[in-house]
Order: structure tokens, then C-alpha cells, then sequence
């Protein structure tokens, strides 16, 4: 089945809820507002849906974190997702979902040291079907690995899907009037409550609106006077679309030590890792690529290679044959890695942004509770992810 959002001819004159923003979180907010009652317009400066920080990911997810409210989060989504054609009334709507698996491959007694304790953490948060397996386990299980990991945590659930597939899923589920090529000028207010979007094709008025726009959002936010810090951050990922040697029922690869990893894609594979010299910079409509990027990745020699944990890449680097290509985004980091959700100190002014690289697995959760404290069905005292809340510097977790 086909997914057909409802976009609109002409800018409405009103709405209940403006959401600002046509990639997975907009989309997502968009539906579960209009779930709630709500009538949604969905602006998008883009001629389409999903084409900048959307279209770049992996579409992967996991319940493997470092904290229990982005479990909580993700779980959900993961929830939503296996459920999505009876949850969106999209009967036979296909995510292409893939539960194959994350494996976390420790190279050294630091790493393993350190995913023992991760481990334990999960279990206590509810996560119990994550396991320990020793390097030898692991290799029973996974041939692909190397003989140099010491030890995994896997857990079978975890996988990926079609995030451009799940942003028009949703789009369209939520009935939302999409208003394409169409950028926010300002944010009308009276009385301290936004009133109405002014936009390049006229104004829409409104009770509420939601800024869901990535790496784009501290900008919005300027525009109505609020300041969030938001780091745009380049993050690029390499594909490989036709390997031979790929696993094609392989899990999601990672070594803990340097969060090189690589998952089964096409007819060959998706590799990534986040690169610490990379610095935040502006928020950009077209992120640049930059070849050493791959080489890093793919060069047996270089201390982030993947062929560290997976042999066979270093087979492929020596054929050179391989055909590759890159894309990139920009992750929308916080200090803490954790997103911006729910209201602001403008009456009538939420922010759905932040996720830090986590949007596709944990924006259902999140999306879900901002249209809820929209409402009044939850409370932004009980809110963790309140935009005034201390942010302390964090670098766990940086998949």
C-alpha cells in the first residue's frame, strides 16, 4: 500500500496546531496532534517531504542506551513501528522493518569492561533480553567477526527500517493539511500567545505550534524571541550498494571502542561512524560529503576501519572494485544528547527537536508526548526532556 498525504493547494487560514518542519518529526507530530483532536497544517520550506536530515539516516533503531527515559522513548517507538498499519489505519502500510539485531563488538578489556556494565544498567532499566556473549560466542553466532573481539552485547530485537517510508506513513495518517515550499517568515504573538505563522505565502492562524525542524530550529526559535541551543553537526554515511560478502541476515556491526558500524542495506551495506573532529557549525540545506570519510571507514589501516571487527572488508578494500557513494546530514545535538520536547516560555510555543542523532528511534515516543502536553494529557512537570531543564556536557552514547 501507498501512503498519500494530503497536501494542500493554498495556505489554510487557520489551524489548531502549526508544525513547522516536513521531515520524520514533524510528520510524526503531525499525527498524533491530529490523534488527539487537533486540526494540524504541516509547513515544509522543501518542494517534498523527508529530503534533508530524514533521507540520510540509517532508519536504524535500538533499546540499547545509556539512560532510561530515552528506553522509554524508543520502546515505544519500536512498538508503534511493528504495529504501524493497524496503529495508522494504513492497512498493509510496509515499513521494510528488519530485526536483525545490534552487536556491540569489544576489541578491548576497557570496552568489555564497559559493556558489562552497560548491560547490567539495561536490565535493571527493563531491558533484559540483552546478552553478554564472549568473543568466541559471538563468533559462533556471527562468523563475520573477527577473531580479535573479546566480547558482544546483542540484542535480537533491535534493527532498522525505511525512514522515508515511515515520515510519509505518518504524513499521511495524520490527514494534516502539508503546505510544501513554504518557509516561516515569523511568529505572530499577542498578549504573550502566538496567534499565527507568518509565512512566505501568507499567514495561518493558530492556538499552538510546534518547531520540529532539526537543525533548523534554534533559528526558528529566534524568530519568537526564545533561544535553545542546537548544534548542527555534519554526520555522513557511506553505501555500498551491491558487496557479495555482506551477511545479508547480519545484524548492525559496531565496535564499542570507536562506534565504527556498518548493517546489511541493499544488496550490500550502510557504514558510518561519528567522527569527533567534526565541529558544529551552521545548520546547512546541502551538506557537503568529503571522500576521506570513507576511507577512513573502508582502509584496513586506519583505526576506525570496520574491517577491525569484520574481516571481510579488508577482501573488499583490496579488490577496489566496489562501487560507493556518500550522503550526508546533520544531527541536531544538545549538550546532553537529549531532545527538546514540549512547551516553551512563549504561551503556545513547543519545541519537538534535539534528538541527536536518535530521530528516527526515539521520535515516535517523543512526538506522542509533546502532542499530549499540547492537550493537557501529561504534565511538564513530569517531563524530562523539558527545554529548561539543566543541560550538563554529555559524550555517552555517541552511536
Amino acid at each position: 500500500m501507498e501512503a498519500h498525504p494530503r497536501y494542500a493547494d493554498r495556505l489554510p487560514a487557520s489551524a489548531d496546531l502549526v508544525v513547522v518542519g516536513g521531515g520524520i518529526i514533524g510528520a510524526a507530530t503531525a499525527f498524533f496532534a491530529s490523534r488527539r483532536g487537533l486540526s494540524v497544517a504541516l509547513i515544509e520550506k522543501r518542494s517534498a517531504l523527508s529530503t534533508l536530515t530524514t533521507s540520510a539516516s540509517t532508519g536504524a533503531f535500538r533499546l540499547q542506551f545509556d539512560n532510561p527515559e530515552e528506553i522509554a522513548l524508543v520502546r515505544e517507538g519500536i512498538e508503534t513501528f511493528l504495529n504501524f498499519a493497524e496503529v495508522t489505519g494504513l492497512s498493509g502500510y510496509d515499513l521494510e522493518i528488519q530485526q536483525q539485531g545490534y552487536l556491540f563488538c569489544a576489541t578491548s578489556e576497557a570496552g568489555a569492561a564497559r559493556q558489562k556494565g552497560w548491560v547490567d544498567s539495561q536490565h535493571a532499566w527493563g531491558v533484559s533480553d540483552v546478552e553478554l556473549l564472549s568473543g568466541d560466542e559471538a563468533r559462533r553466532r556471527f562468523p563475520h567477526l573477527s577473531p580479535n573481539v573479546i566480547q558482544c552485547r546483542f540484542r535480537a530485537g533491535d534493527g532498522w527500517l525505511d525512514a522515508r517510508k515511515l515520515t510519509f506513513g505518518y504524513a499521511a495518517a495524520s490527514g494534516a493539511s502539508i503546505c510544501l515550499e513554504t518557509s516561516v517568515i515569523g511568529l505572530r504573538r499577542e498578549n504573550g500567545r502566538v496567534t499565527a505563522v507568518e509565512t512566505s505565502h501568507g499567514s495561518i492562524a493558530c492556538h499552538d505550534v510546534v518547531i520540529a525542524a532539526g537543525p533548523f530550529s534554534a533559528r526558528l526559535a529566534e524568530k519568537a524571541g526564545i533561544t535553545i541551543e542546537i548544534l548542527p553537526t555534519i554526520r555522513q554515511k557511506l553505501i555500498l550498494p551491491d558487496v557479495p560478502e555482506v551477511p545479508p541476515d547480519a545484524p548492525m556491526t559496531i565496535e564499542e571502542e570507536t562506534a565504527a558500524h556498518w548493517r546489511p542495506a541493499l544488496r550490500g551495506a550502510f557504514a558510518i561512524f561519528t567522527d569527533p573532529s567534526v565541529r558544529p557549525g551552521d545548520p546547512l540545506e546541502d551538506v557537503p560529503t568529503a571522500t576521506d570519510f570513507a576511507l577512513k571507514l573502508l582502509n584496513p589501516t586506519s583505526p576506525v576501519s570496520i574491517a577491525r571487527v569484520s574481516p571481510f572488508w579488508a577482501k573488499v578494500w583490496a579488490r577496489g572494485t566496489d562501487n560507493w557513494f556518500l550522503q550526508a546530514g546533520q544531527y541536531d545535538y544538545t549538550r546532553d544528547h537529549r531532545p527538546l520536547l514540549g512547551p516553551t516560555a512563549i504561551q503556545g510555543l513547543h519545541l519537538n527537536t534535539g534528538y541527536s542523532g536518535h530521530g528516527i528511534m526515539a521520535g515516535t515516543g517523543g512526538s506522542r508526548l509533546v502532542a499530549d502536553l499540547i492537550v493537557g494529557r501529561s504534565n511538564q512537570s513530569d517531563n524530562p526532556f523539558r527545554y529548561d531543564r539543566p543541560i550538563p556536557e554529555r559524550t555517552l552514547d555517541i552511536l
